[in-house]
């Protein structure tokens, strides 16, 4: 890996011979402009955002000239070190972690990605999952479109190119006309950053402030550590564009009822984020409360999480159920979440060496274990086995959401039912696969509730339980529904 700046190219990857998106879990973003240390400034942003993808970090920064980049496969503080970002000069900059949404863990799909059009460079970092891209990437490359990535983001780019003729805002809000899905984009050009939202608003980014500088963000605890101050959201279907003169908004899109991912409150964000107008500790407190509520009396010694997924539900049930709190599994924290690592052998590693269980605690004692989410069981089938080889004499086991029973085209880690034990087998062939004694979820109402929402009246997506997708199926992949899908 070199130490310095470039404009980085890559020969294109080899696509099979039907593209074939896959859909995973999400991406940070980040951006700074009116800051002298806007490359340092992306740095600790993308650090503070590690936790939303973990598979390559990247910076594009604009001095007024020149737009370099800097990405590489890794962590944030693997990937950059000091006088890397001391070369990458500039006032203005972009930042993306990424876990592959659509497209192969490659370098060549690492972000930001910059292109170079018309005599002047563009740089764009997303999060989320366009749902049409095959249908948008066939027809671009009928018309002559040479791709050299395999993500969704570079369709947009060249949506984008192919309006330049009419300025940067009409090139924008035409692109964003053909694309459907889940987007948080951040985009510079030489002296503009852009804030994007699809018009649903999935995925969360907001707006901030520092000395007199503006920042962008997927989450608020970037702007903690930065000690920016947070100004707002982005709103759904809202184009943001930041330049000398301060910044204007765009609403070009016809108003469509909201549809934030409740699962970053479950599972996504970090507890210290506020996104979607709350924070994140407080709700997963609040669904930990009702998941108690909905399935006490529990005869069992200690409630425990797995942590560090299941630690504030927990809290919540331990404090409703008055039943006493114990850690009784230690994490190392010097090993990634296994959710988002890119294969099923490296999941099962992950749960070897992440979390060791305290035997001495754990033996011969009755445990209620809450956990956020189930999705294809194996990696909590694995745990359980520790619990029980521990000493433990029986294993309760409580999920503060209901069960995962649709695919997610929108941005997380499963795209078919195939890979959710829910869509195939009942909470009790959960349970004995699973090997616990008893298994309860939450309910969608007390989901809801938790998250300050009524079943009537909400502004969240819940496709992943219920499969009523806000955009229908037929809109979003054409006459074949699963055509996109993965054999």
């Amino acid at each position: 890996m070199t130490d310095y700046p470039t404009r980085i190219t890559h020969k294109a990857s080899l696509l099979p011979q039907r593209y074939f998106p896959r859909k995973r879990e999400e991406c940070g973003i980040f951006g700074v402009f009116g800051n002298s240390d806007a490359a340092k400034l992306s740095y600790f942003g993308l650090y503070a955002l590690q936790h939303r993808g973990q598979e390559s970090a990247g910076i594009a920064v604009s001095d007024g000239c020149q737009v370099l980049e800097y990405k590489h496969m890794g962590l944030v503080h693997d990937v950059f070190k000091e006088r890397t970002l001391q070369k990458l000069k500039g006032h203005l900059a972009i930042g993306h972690v990424r876990y592959s949404t659509t497209g192969s863990s490659l370098l060549a799909n690492a972000q930001p990605f910059v292109m170079f059009h018309g005599n002047e460079y563009y740089g764009i970092a997303h999060n989320g999952n366009i749902v049409n891209a095959v249908e948008l990437r066939r027809e671009l490359e009928k018309e002559g479109a040479i791709f050299q990535s395999t993500m969704d983001t570079e369709i947009i780019m060249h949506l984008v190119a192919r309006n330049l003729k009419y300025g940067i805002e009409e090139a924008l809000v035409e692109a964003l006309k053909r694309v459907k899905g889940a987007y948080s984009l951040v985009m510079c050009t030489r002296d503009k950053l852009i804030a994007m939202r699809d018009p649903r608003g999935f995925r969360p980014l907001c707006l901030g402030e520092i000395n007199g500088s503006y920042v962008l963000a997927s989450e608020t605890c970037a702007f903690d550590l930065i000690e920016a101050t947070y100004i707002r959201d982005i709103e759904p279907g809202e184009i943001l564009i930041i330049d000398a003169n301060g910044f204007r908004s765009l609403k070009p899109f016809p108003e469509t009822p909201p549809a934030y991912c409740i699962f970053e409150f479950v599972y996504f964000a970090r507890p210290d984020s506020n996104i979607f107008g709350q924070n994140v500790y407080l709700c997963r407190k609040r669904l930990g409360n009702l998941l108690a509520q909905e399935n006490c009396p529990i005869s069992a010694d200690f409630i425990m999480p797995f942590p560090d997924s299941g630690n504030y539900a927990a809290i919540g049930f331990a404090e409703a159920s008055r039943i006493p709190l114990e850690m009784g599994i230690i994490r190392n924290h010097y090993v990634g979440r296994t959710f988002i690592q890119p294969s099923q052998a490296m999941r099962d590693f992950g749960v070897r060496v992440k979390l060791n269980p305290v035997k001495e605690l754990l033996r011969d004692k009755r445990v209620v274990l809450v956990e956020d989410s189930i999705i294809r069981g194996t990696t909590t089938r694995t745990r359980i086995s520790s619990l029980r080889q521990a000493g433990a004499r029986e294993v309760h086991m409580v999920v503060s959401c209901p069960p995962h029973r649709f695919p997610c085209p929108y941005g997380i880690d499963f795209s078919t039912k195939g890979e959710l034990i829910a869509s195939s087998h009942s909470v009790d062939e959960i349970r004995d696969f699973i090997g616990l004694d008893s298994l309860n979820y939450l309910s969608l109402e007390g989901l809801l509730k938790g998250a300050q929402a009524s079943p009537q009246n909400h502004s969240f997506c819940l496709a992943c339980f219920t499969g009523d997708y806000s955009i229908p199926m037929q809109e979003q992949y054409g006459k074949n529904c699963f055509e996109h899908q993965p054999s």
